[in-house]
C-alpha cells in the first residue's frame, strides 16, 4: 500500500520560513516524479513544485520561484520543500504527490486529484501578515 506522509506545516509570520517533508513508502520511489501542490480555502488545487526521479529536473510555479526549493533523497524515499520569504497568499494545505509523469507534465495537469496517481493527506501552512 502506497503512503505519502507530509509533515512540517504550521503557522509562520510573513517573511518567515518552513520546511515541509514527505516520506514515501510502498512504491518504487526512484521511478516517480515527486511534487507539491497546494489548495487554499475555496480554491482549486494548484501546482507548486516538482522534481523528476532521474536528472533531478525541477519545475516551479512562477510565484514561488526564488523562494521555494524542492529536493529529493532517493536513498531515504523523501522529498522536501524549503519555503522562504513566505507570504500570506502562500497559506494553504500543501499536498505531496507521486506520479510517473515528468515534472513538466505534472506542472500542467488540469485536474490534479484525478490525474496524478498518489497523494498524501496534506499539511496546513498558515502565513500571518
Amino acid at each position: 500500500q502506497v503512503q505519502l506522509a507530509e509533515s512540517g506545516g504550521g503557522l509562520v509570520q510573513a517573511g518567515g520560513s518552513l520546511r515541509l517533508s514527505c516520506a514515501a513508502s510502498g512504491l518504487a520511489f526512484i521511478k516517480y516524479t515527486m511534487g507539491w501542490f497546494r489548495q487554499a480555502s475555496g480554491k482549486e488545487r494548484e501546482f507548486v513544485a516538482a522534481e523528476t526521479s532521474i536528472g533531478y529536473s525541477t519545475y516551479y510555479k512562477d510565484s514561488v520561484k526564488g523562494r521555494f526549493a524542492i529536493s529529493r533523497d532517493n536513498a531515504k524515499n523523501t522529498v522536501t520543500l524549503e519555503m522562504n520569504g513566505l507570504k500570506p497568499e502562500d497559506t494553504a494545505v500543501y499536498y505531496c504527490t507521486a506520479d510517473l509523469k515528468t515534472a513538466q507534465r505534472m506542472s500542467v495537469v488540469r485536474d490534479p486529484p484525478s490525474e496524478l496517481q498518489f497523494w498524501g493527506q496534506g499539511t496546513q501552512v498558515t502565513v500571518s501578515s
